[in-house]
């Protein structure tokens, strides 16, 4: 499912030249929980189902798959990897075990389709919302970087095929540090893709 397109900068910066790299996005797969913040600043909990057993597997595994995607293949064939694939599977049995005795309890970021930018985050949500409505956005970038944020709502635009609601929305609480984490994420992802297209191309011709 393609995520809308986010064409709204952040009004939280200038226009200077420096700053043009705010309107560079990616459409990408992360990460990602959302909140609907409150007249009274509270963040409540968008219902979006309780985890399942496939949803749990796919958050759990994500950050390990991202991590070996960017490494080397001297990471692939090291030591540490069995742990690491070992970690994964007890958390994935814990949080399962956790999600079938207590399911409220079980709240965890997971894998979404978006539209990112430094400037803003576009994704489709089984919910609506207003124009001007904040949401709370937790981002897990590749492998490892929490960003925790606030984002206005510019628009939501139902789906053609009736599964939900495009949502752009633009952030107003992004911390300087978690804004140059985003912009060198999507600069490297399209460095990767520019390379992976590259090599497509010359085995297509070989």
């Amino acid at each position: 499912m393609a995520s809308p397109s986010m064409t709204v900068p952040s009004t939280s910066h200038s226009a200077e030249p420096d700053d043009r790299r705010e309107w560079i996005r990616i459409e990408d797969r992360v990460l990602m929980e959302y909140r609907l913040v409150t007249e009274g600043g509270l963040a409540v909990q968008v219902d979006v189902g309780h985890p399942t057993a496939e949803s749990i597997a796919a958050a759990v595994s994500k950050p390990t798959s991202d991590l070996l995607a960017r490494s080397s293949e001297t990471v692939l064939d090291s030591a540490v990897l069995p742990w690491i694939r070992k970690v994964d599977y007890l958390l994935e049995v814990i949080v399962n075990a956790l999600a079938v005795s207590q399911p409220s309890s079980v709240r965890m970021a997971r894998p979404m389709d978006v539209n990112l930018s430094g400037g803003g985050i576009g994704f489709v949500s089984l919910r609506a919302f207003n124009a001007g409505d904040q949401l709370a956005i937790k981002l897990i970038l590749p492998p490892f970087t929490l960003i925790e944020t606030v984002t206005k709502v510019i628009r939501a635009v139902p789906q053609e095929d009736g599964q939900g609601y495009a949502i752009a929305t633009e952030f107003v609480d992004l911390k300087v540090d978690d804004q140059e984490h985003l912009i060198r994420h999507i600069l490297q992802a399209q460095s990767e893709r520019l390379r992976a297209s590259r090599h497509r191309s010359s085995t297509e011709r070989v």
